[in-house]
C-alpha cells in the first residue's frame, strides 16, 4: 500500500465550525449511510474540497474513512496531496489492470485513506456502470466505516448519477449565487430519479461579510469583533436539508 502526504486545509473559525457541524449532521444520517457520493451542478463549485475536507474530520475522531476519486475526466484530488511516482488508480482497477489493494493510498492522517482516478479513460461512464465497481464498494463496506465519493458535476455528465444508484446516501454541494434555482432543482430532480436519498445540500463559498451570523449583536455586541474578523474572505458553510 502506497503512503502519500494529505495537505490539510487551514481553516479559519467559520470554516473550522462549518466542518465541524457538517460532521454531526453526517453522524446523525445513521450508520447504515456508509458510502456516499458528493457531486455539484457545475465545475469549481468545490465538492472536492468539501469531500475531502468530511473525510479528514471524520477521521480525526476514530471513524475509518477512505475517500475515492471518481471523477474520470477531470480530477481535482490529485493536485491537494504530496504524492510522488507512479500510482494505480480507480480507472486500473475498473479496466481489471489492478488489485484493490494496488490503488489504495494511506495517508498522514490517521484512519485516512485515498484512492486516485487514475488516467483518463475512453469510456468513463460505462465503467462506473460495471460489476466491478460495485465488487469495490462491496469490499470497502466490509474494511471501513464511510466511503465518501467524489464524482463529476452533475450538471455535465451522467456519471455522479450512475454512482448515486450504487450508493446509500448522496450530497449536491452548491457555490452561493452560482447556479440559478431552476438550474438546482433539475439536478435535485436527477438525482431523486436514482432512488438514493439525498442527504443534504451544503451550501459553499459564503461571504460572510455581507450577512454574518454574528452581526445582529452589533459592532461592539457580544461576537461583533468576529463578525468583523471572520467574515473578510469566503469559506465554507454547510447547510443540510434532509
Amino acid at each position: 500500500m502506497k503512503y502519500i502526504e494529505i495537505k490539510k486545509p487551514e481553516l479559519d473559525y467559520y470554516g473550522t465550525e462549518a466542518c465541524k457541524s457538517l460532521r454531526t449532521n453526517f453522524l446523525f444520517c445513521g450508520s447504515d449511510k456508509k458510502a456516499i457520493v458528493f457531486t455539484s451542478c457545475t465545475q469549481n463549485e468545490g465538492k472536492t474540497y468539501v469531500a475531502l475536507n468530511l473525510a479528514i474530520s471524520l477521521s480525526e475522531i476514530g471513524k475509518k474513512v477512505i475517500l475515492i476519486d471518481a471523477d474520470l475526466r477531470k480530477s481535482a484530488l490529485l493536485g491537494r496531496v504530496e504524492a510522488t511516482g507512479t500510482m494505480k488508480g480507480l480507472t486500473h482497477f475498473l479496466s481489471k489492470q489492478a488489485s484493490l489493494v494496488d490503488i489504495i493510498c494511506q495517508t498522514n492522517v490517521p484512519n485516512f485513506y485515498v484512492a486516485f482516478a487514475g488516467p483518463v479513460p475512453p469510456n468513463p461512464s460505462e465503467l462506473l456502470s460495471s460489476v466491478y465497481f460495485d465488487h469495490m464498494l462491496e469490499a470497502l463496506r466490509e474494511s471501513y466505516d464511510y466511503i465518501l465519493i467524489d464524482s463529476p458535476p452533475l450538471g455535465s455528465v451522467v456519471d455522479s448519477a450512475i454512482i448515486a444508484s450504487k450508493c446509500d446516501g448522496s450530497i449536491i454541494v452548491i457555490e452561493e449565487g452560482w447556479n440559478s434555482y431552476r438550474f438546482e432543482q433539475d439536478i435535485k430532480n436527477q438525482l431523486e430519479k436514482t432512488n438514493t436519498p439525498i442527504l443534504g445540500v451544503i451550501l459553499n463559498k459564503v461571504d460572510y461579510s455581507k450577512a454574518s451570523y454574528y452581526g445582529k449583536y452589533g459592532k461592539y455586541g457580544k461576537y461583533g469583533k468576529y463578525g468583523r474578523y471572520y467574515g473578510t474572505k469566503e469559506k465554507v458553510a454547510d447547510n443540510p436539508d434532509k
